[in-house]
């Protein structure tokens, strides 16, 4: 005995409440993990302060994840609203600096909007979504006043066009026309003034006051031109002492007026102007070839209706008059103002037909938001949509002057309609973020599973595989991110699953190598002369286990196990040919009884069953005829194994006494009780006889190795069985022998059914029409019916019918045993009394033939033939 003190028990320790688990309402108390979460849910939804909620997600982070992963995910969403608040803070004030400043670049607006949503600000909350909406509503003012500046640009250059083309009809048109083009030009003006002095005038782009002066310039030049011309050509016309106009169509058309010929009217000029300098003529044909070329490149684009080309040629044309045009001739001149008018037709025509595709444009961006179904595109739909108009927009802009009226409405509606995308691409922004976070915490799940299996003792690569790839399923089903986003998560993923798959990459290539000596192993064992099942066995139980033990890649390890596999299959299917080679010298026994075979299914199906009983007797012929052949054979094969047994013991008799052992006396035992045997040549009429002297009962080889003892002719009963029975068949003969039996007896038995069916409608026929004619042969009734019942049968039936027989029915129904109507089965309880109290009276069994004759000699009925037929049916057949 030890002499240590006795270790006094330890009491156990009373759990006590977590500190938390009132805060939590009872979460680190709860008996499940689902209890847990759905506390934790209650109490996230009292909105905890943060300190609190990190504090319980450090606590419950490790008991139970699950239930720490709605906590987390509210740290999560509270870091990122604090993170938004931030980026929204830094964005508004930058959006504030550029609203207060005087001038206002738009691609400083909108890089503002872009970037902001690159960093994440939440353009959709208060204050950037106000502040967004001001910023949009200066730049679409913004926007607006220099499309205004482009419109203006447009009728500038109208008013022009109209000035020219009037300068080309009579003087009278043109002082019609005076009074609206005075209105049209003073209008112009005002609204130019307008635009000047717009209060976002200084936020326009440096190019467009440039542009909008220009062609206010432009515009007073030609328009003081023409009225100085117009009122001189109103003075000459009162007045024929008055000079002539500047304008080449007036003048002619005063000189007609006045009755003068060109030269007269030249030389009787009252006043003249100054006479023009002569002018080199090399000088002068410079200028005409110059106009010459920029007048046939004006006719050729207005020819092929070329809108911006001849515009182009048009105002070259223009630049060519302003510096040459005093130096041409007026027949050119004429032809210049042609063309320019033309060009000015050509010009219209093409901005009427581009206007047109513009149109439609305009109207396919409004009614975006305005379908026919009441739903909006989806955002990334609508986004290439917008893509699509725009494109469409520039290529109708490249082959017409540009509609900034149109432009407008279009630009207006394309942004009504981009709403839908940025608040996709906010969501999508939004999803991105949330799938990120999702992501990152996937990878760190990886990592900590990977440290705690690498604790582990042993490891179950089966589980450890599954685990992997279901971690590989959860990160491809993570969600969408963008490219650079996933170009950042990609490579810390597979850092952290190549670590985590590390152990079984290195278990797998240990296994790949046992499994590779396993097929060494395996092509020894196929290539050796004598197949030994017992060590292939061994080897597929060993492959087996190492299979479910280390799992590899699907594909590999199907080519490992073929690999395996077929150097053993080759064995096998050599042995199999060897069996079946052995098996094709018995085909020629087996042919006959395969052609009787076939000639048995053939009468099959021609449904003769005269023709399936000659076949079945061919064939049972040709069992026969094999079984001969076999006892013939064995009675050869026995005498020769009898003389041979005879000289055996000669030999032994002749031997010298001396070198023989002395035999002990065997005493006969009476047999009491022998074992019955009752297997095909098995059965013992006698009792074995004595053993061959010189050897022991129980020392005899046969009795030592279990094989069936000999007798004393010297052959084995087994062959005896085997000679009485017959050659063993092939296994195709004795499949095709035994379907080909089956099949005959089913079809025997169905044709049986069929006739016996057609003998009772026949007999039911013959007793409604009371024809003794229409009555089956005794043949087709069956062997229960003779030649004398049926001749009672047919005498009942040409007989006139008599009263009903009820009770002959009711005899039918209880030999047969078929069931009685309702209606009859109290006559049916009675008859059955009556017939006990008449013992010695025949049974309904020995007497439904005459039964069955006194039914036919009565009135035939519907109700009394289907009885009749129910019992009959029942009778023939036993």
């Amino acid at each position: 005995m030890s002499d240590a003190p006795e270790a006094t028990p330890v009491q156990a320790k009373t759990s006590e409440p977590h500190p938390l688990d009132a805060l939590t309402g009872g979460a680190f108390s709860a008996a499940t993990s689902g209890e847990r979460s759905a506390r934790i849910r209650d109490w996230l939804a009292t909105q905890p302060a943060t300190d609190k909620l990190q504090e319980v997600f450090k606590e419950l982070s490790a008991r139970d994840k699950g239930a720490a992963r709605a906590v987390r995910e509210r740290l999560d969403e509270i870091r990122r609203a604090q993170g938004q608040a931030v980026i929204a803070a830094e964005w508004q004030a930058k959006a504030e600096a550029l609203l207060a400043a005087a001038q206002l670049n738009i691609a400083d607006a909108l890089a503002w909007q872009r970037d902001a949503a690159k960093a994440g600000a939440p353009l959709s909350r208060e204050p950037l979504s106000a502040l967004k909406t001001q910023l949009s509503e200066r730049v679409k003012t913004i926007e607006d006043l220099q499309h205004r500046v482009q419109v203006q640009r447009e009728a500038a250059v109208l008013l022009a066009q109209r000035i020219e083309v009037l300068s080309t009809k009579p003087w009278k048109d043109a002082q019609s026309a005076l009074e609206a083009l005075t209105a049209d030009v003073d209008r112009w003006q005002e609204q130019a003034q307008a635009l000047t002095g717009d209060a976002a005038w200084p936020s326009v782009e440096a190019r467009f006051p440039t542009q909008l002066e220009s062609s206010r310039s432009q515009l007073l030049v030609v328009w003081e031109a023409f009225q100085s011309a117009l009122a001189l050509t109103v003075m000459a016309a009162q007045d024929e002492a008055a000079p002539l106009p500047p304008v080449p169509v007036w003048a002619d058309e005063l000189r007609q007026a006045r009755g003068l010929p060109a030269e007269a009217a030249a030389a009787n000029a009252p006043v003249r102007a100054p006479a023009k300098p002569k002018v080199d003529p090399e000088v002068r044909e410079k200028a005409v070839q110059a106009v010459r070329e920029a007048l046939t490149k004006l006719e050729q684009e207005t020819a092929q209706g070329h809108g911006k080309a001849s515009a182009g040629a048009a105002t070259a044309l223009r630049a060519v008059l302003k510096v040459h045009g005093r130096l041409i001739d007026g027949e050119l001149e004429r032809k210049v103002h042609a063309a320019l008018v033309a060009a000015g037709e050509l010009e219209g025509w093409q901005r009427w037909s581009a206007d047109q595709l513009r149109e439609d444009l305009v109207a396919r961006a409004e009614a975006l938001l305005r379908r026919p179904d009441g739903q909006a595109l989806g955002g990334r739909k609508m986004q290439e949509t917008l893509r699509q108009l725009r494109e469409q927009w520039k290529q109708a802009d490249q082959g017409a002057p540009a509609n900034h009226a149109l432009w407008k409405k279009f630009d207006d509606a394309c942004n009504a309609a981009h709403k839908v995308v940025e608040t996709w691409l906010e969501k999508v922004r939004a999803e991105g973020a949330e799938h990120r976070a999702q992501r990152m915490a996937l990878i760190e799940e990886l990592t900590h599973w990977a440290q705690a299996q690498a604790g582990a003792a042993a490891a179950d690569w089966k589980a450890v595989n599954r685990a992997l790839h279901q971690f590989g399923e959860r990160w491809r089903a993570g969600g969408h991110v963008s490219e650079k986003m996933f170009a950042e998560l990609q490579p810390l993923w597979k850092q952290a699953l190549a670590a985590a798959a590390a152990p079984l990459e290195a278990a797998q290539k240990t296994s790949l190598q046992l499994r590779q000596a396993m097929i060494a192993e395996a092509e020894s064992l196929g290539a050796a002369a004598s197949l030994r099942i017992d060590a292939i066995k061994a080897l597929q139980q060993r492959w087996q286990a190492e299979a479910q033990t280390v799992p590899l890649d699907r594909k590999q390890e199907q080519k490992l196990w073929d690999a395996f596999r077929k150097p053993i299959d080759e064995a096998f299917n050599r042995k199999t040919a060897e069996r079946e080679r052995g098996a094709a010298q018995l085909s020629v026994r087996d042919r006959a009884v395969l052609d009787a075979s076939k000639a048995l299914e053939a009468a099959n199906a021609s449904g003769d069953a005269q023709k399936i009983r000659a076949a079945m007797a061919a064939l049972e012929s040709a069992l026969r005829e094999q079984t001969e052949q076999a006892k013939v054979a064995g009675s050869n094969e026995n005498q020769a194994e009898t003389q041979t047994d005879k000289a055996q013991e000669a030999i032994e008799t002749e031997a010298p006494e001396a070198d023989a052992k002395p035999v002990p006396a065997t005493v006969a035992r009476p047999v009491v009780a022998v074992r019955g045997d009752d297997r095909p040549g098995m059965r013992k009429a006698e009792p074995a006889q004595q053993a061959r002297p010189g050897r022991a009962p129980g020392d005899r080889r046969d009795a030592r190795d279990g094989r069936i003892p000999r007798d004393a002719a010297g052959r084995g009963r087994e062959r005896d069985v085997a000679v009485a029975r017959g050659p063993r068949l092939g296994d195709a003969a004795f499949r095709a022998q035994r379907d080909a039996m089956e099949h005959a007896q089913s079809a025997l038995r169905k044709l049986a059914a069929q006739a016996h069916g057609e003998a009772l409608t026949q007999l039911m026929a013959a007793w409604k029409s009371r024809d003794v004619e229409q009555l089956p042969s005794v043949q087709e009734l069956g062997g229960k019916v003779s030649a004398s019942v049926r001749s009672a049968w047919a005498q009942a039936i040409a007989a006139p019918a008599g009263a009903g027989a009820e009770q002959a029915l009711l005899r039918l129904e209880i030999a047969a045993e078929v069931p009685t109507p309702a209606d009859q089965l109290d006559a049916r309880r009675a008859l059955q009394l009556q017939m006990l109290t008449r013992r010695n009276d025949p049974a309904p069994a020995q007497t439904w033939a005459q039964d069955t004759a006194q039914v036919f000699a009565s009135t035939s009925n519907e109700a009394s033939e289907r009885r009749l037929q129910t019992a009959l049916k029942a009778l023939l057949r036993k």
